[in-house]
């Protein structure tokens, strides 16, 4: 038997670089061949060390090689190339798709396959990072909480968004540092910059926003918290309890100075360095302040996080998405603005950053603020408040936490996800009973129900967070004399919803914190003011403010009740008269002649605002 496999033909050796080919056996080939002797490390490959990699690969088109060398390719962009940098190249087709398949199947990098942006690959430290417990549990958190249940498309998760905003980031930088080589970007900030933006969301809660927006601050109104600082400290636990300091040695990085970047980029410095003359980063010096811009751009929101989630949240909310980010892309440059270096674009984008912030204020007004998918969040943060006393997790030495505190430990926190939902639902603890019968009602439909909503003027004072829990109470008692109503209402009965849309900067155009470069003049940029743009793309307003009411009784006399409460709160406030409310009856309740009867007759018979008391 071993002779008849000797005798036959010699299998053609796999080509160096396959994913099965040992490291060893890969850099051998090179090493045995002419040209400048390989550093063990890709990364580390000079350009001429790419050019013998390429030809002894089979890759020696002089055309190719001549671009290789122009373009200053080292090692670290050789396996970052895309199919349209190479077609700038002058590779035809089937030569681009040979070398990127030779490119991207090889041991230490990894090609993911993004429905929004097609084809790129990870460095290798992204995939060590990436395949953690503390990165995978991203898998289980849904990006848009509960507009899961009123959107089906949206089934989307944390963790495909944050890889994305990781390549966003990575390209964002490598434009650039070949744009602008005087701004003498290295690989390592690209690393660094890269790593912040796959890792800006590690510190998601169950259901996204729900967790840091609405459960933490009634399960713990003394503590203010967000998930950005829950992700700087999920990364550091991630570094530490997976070691990957090493490997950040190993590819370049300095972990004493790059961690401590890489959180400030998340999470920013204690002030704000936009508001004083003192450089208040340590990461990175003054000159490289532009670096904070690209993931979480405190400045004026226009990042490589909003450039990633309009995209991948209108694709599968299947809602039309007007911003194009590659155009972005294209015209994005660094000025010094104000003893500043600032990321600024040209003054003819202008309209397409309009076109982003409109998409992004629709996207809160027909999705993320949804009046369905408002409630059913609260309905959840109900749940999750009932079974808090009672749902034990194991942390750190053993220590147990429950929902509300596991923000306190990492360990435990890793263990938090949307799976918290289907572990109350199925539980038999008589201890999460009322937990569970809130959400055995979201599996039914049987909701709390939508009764009206205003919308406050410009001459109304907008409503303040720590007003909120008293908004219940005041509508409960929102009575008069004269209201004759069949159902009692309490202010445990109804909830109040405080819904603000904006455009990022609360009242303030984020437009006004943008510079811009002109064709004739590149190096210096300036604000375009709003009078300079057409009226037909910008609002007069940047911020306005819903109030919703939601009754957790369902039956039509307590609705009508609500509804009627609800009224005479606004008048008492000298508020805009509610929208019409969605409350139907077959025939009046109570005594009141303004109840329709059906959708006809609330058409004809609309709720007068000044007599509802009557």
């Amino acid at each position: 038997m071993q002779r008849a496999e000797c005798e036959q033909t010699p299998k053609r050796p796999r080509r160096d670089g396959s994913p099965k080919t040992p490291q060893s056996i890969y850099f051998a080939s090179l090493k045995n061949s002419p040209g400048p002797e390989p550093h063990p490390d890709h990364q580390n490959w000079t350009v001429e060390q790419v050019c013998s990699f390429l030809t002894r690969n089979g890759f020696g088109d002089p055309v190719l090689l001549r671009h290789i060398r122009e373009k200053k390719i080292t090692g670290l962009k050789l396996f970052l190339l895309t199919e349209s940098d190479l077609e700038n190249f002058g590779m035809s087709s089937s030569e681009r798709m040979r070398l990127l398949h030779f490119l991207h199947h090889r041991d230490d990098t990894k090609v993911i396959n993004d429905p929004i942006h097609g084809h790129f690959d990870l460095h290798p430290l992204l995939v060590r990072i990436i395949d953690t417990p503390q990165f995978q549990r991203l898998r289980y958190i849904k990006q848009l909480g509960g507009t899961y249940y009123v959107f089906p498309g949206a089934s989307h998760n944390r963790f495909e968004h944050s890889l994305g905003v990781g390549h966003l980031a990575g390209r964002l930088v490598q434009t650039l540092k070949e744009r602008q080589p005087e701004l003498q970007i290295n690989d390592r900030d690209i690393l660094c910059v890269q790593i912040a933006g796959l890792c800006h969301d590690l510190g998601h809660g169950p259901f996204s926003h729900m967790f840091d927006g609405r459960f933490i601050p009634l399960a713990r109104q003394d503590v203010k918290w967000k998930h950005e600082q829950g992700s700087v400290e999920m990364f550091e636990h991630l570094v530490d309890s997976n070691d990957l300091r090493p490997a950040m040695e190993r590819y370049g990085l300095v972990p004493e100075e790059d961690i401590c970047f890489i959180k400030e980029q998340i999470i920013g410095p204690p002030a704000s360095p936009l508001k004083t003359s003192v450089w208040q980063y340590k990461g990175r010096p003054k000159e490289k302040a532009f670096l904070y811009e690209v993931v979480a751009n405190k400045r004026n929101g226009i990042d490589v996080d909003k450039w990633d989630y309009l995209a991948r949240d209108c694709h599968h909310l299947g809602i039309q998405n007007n911003f194009d980010y590659k155009r972005c892309l294209q015209f994005v440059r660094v000025c010094e603005v104000e003893d500043m270096m600032c990321i600024c674009t040209r003054d003819k984008e202008i309209e397409n950053l309009y076109d982003m912030f409109h998409t992004r204020h629709s996207l809160h007004r027909r999705a993320y603020q949804h009046k369905v998918s408002n409630i059913i969040d609260r309905m959840i943060t109900d749940a999750l408040l009932e079974a808090d006393p009672y749902i034990e997790i194991t942390g750190a030495r053993g220590k147990k936490y429950h929902i509300s505190t596991a923000i306190d430990d990492m360990e435990a926190f890793t263990k938090l996800t949307d799976n918290i939902f289907l572990e109350i639902l199925h539980s038999t603890d008589p201890q999460l009973k009322a937990a569970r019968a809130i959400l055995k009602k979201i599996e039914c439909r049987n909701l709390y129900k939508y009764v009206s909503q205003v919308l406050l003027s410009e001459e109304n004072e907008r409503l303040e967070r720590k007003d909120y829990k008293n908004l219940p109470k005041e509508i409960a008692d929102a009575k008069s004399d004269e209201m004759q109503l069949e159902a009692e209402l309490k202010a445990e009965d109804i909830i109040v919803d405080v819904v603000d849309m904006d455009y990022g900067m609360k009242d303030k155009n984020p437009i006004d914190n943008v510079n811009f470069y002109s064709k004739t003049d590149n190096r210096h940029a300036k604000k375009i003011t709003k009078s300079q743009v057409s009226r037909l793309l910008t609002p007069d307003i940047f911020a306005e403010q819903h109030i919703r009411l939601y009754c957790k009784k369902t039956d039509q006399k307590s609705l009508h009740a609500a509804q009627q409460h609800f009224i005479k709160w606004c008048k008492d406030r000298e508020f805009p008269e509610p929208k019409e409310c969605d409350v139907t009856t077959s025939g009046n309740v109570g005594n009141s002649p303004h109840t329709p009867c059906n959708r006809g007759d609330r058409a004809r018979a609309r709720l007068e605002f000044t007599g509802a008391s009557e």
